[in-house]
């Protein structure tokens, strides 16, 4: 405290000397920062290790910096990673160790969209006594007749645009990232699809 004291006693003085001394004896600004530099770097150092020494103070920071973080979403997917030590067993007496407690910390991980292929089989199937009468599902519905994105695909496409302001240049630009070459014109009318 002594030491604080001192550290703003010899600030006031500088700045008092300052604002009221000879014009001959001012300092310029660039000095003046030096100078107070140090002090600041000293006086820093000080309440650094009066606040590691006292416990309460390590404490109240300690709480304040995981009451800022904020809370994760409880609807997020969560995945579980339990990281053991390597030996459970006492080292004094060879006994089992017992779980007393644990620390759980949370972080938040983004997975990038995935693009997959829909691959749909359809079989035909005869009787190998008659040749009359082949036998297979019909095909399902398409959104665009005779087109290859999903509804999913289609979806991506008009959020990212209307809603994410993404142009379909970026668009096709992300797909070409994962090696899937669509020029924007064919984009294109699928950003017209929009109901809404």
């Amino acid at each position: 405290m002594r030491t604080r004291n001192a550290r703003l006693e010899v600030i006031v003085s500088q700045l008092h000397r300052l604002q009221f001394g000879r014009k001959s004896e001012n300092l310029s600004g660039d000095q003046l920062n030096f100078a107070l530099e140090d002090l600041e770097a000293a006086a820093a150092f000080i309440e650094a290790e009066h606040e590691q020494a006292d416990t309460a103070v390590k404490a109240r920071n300690t709480a304040s910096r995981r009451a800022n973080r904020g809370n994760l979403p409880e609807h997020l997917p969560r995945e579980e990673i339990i990281i053991e030590p390597e030996d459970k067993e006492c080292a004094c007496c060879g006994g089992a160790l017992h779980v007393i407690g644990e620390d759980v910390s949370e972080r938040l991980d983004h997975i990038p969209a995935k693009l997959k292929v829909i691959v749909t089989r359809r079989p035909k199937y005869a009787c190998r006594s008659y040749t009359d009468g082949v036998v297979q599902a019909p095909a399902p519905a398409r959104l665009i007749s005779g087109g290859m994105p999903t509804e999913a695909f289609v979806a991506d496409v008009l959020v990212s645009k209307y809603v994410d302001h993404l142009p379909l240049y970026r668009q096709c630009q992300i797909l070409a990232r994962d090696g899937i070459e669509i020029h924007r014109s064919t984009l294109c009318p699928l950003s017209r699809l929009r109901s809404f």
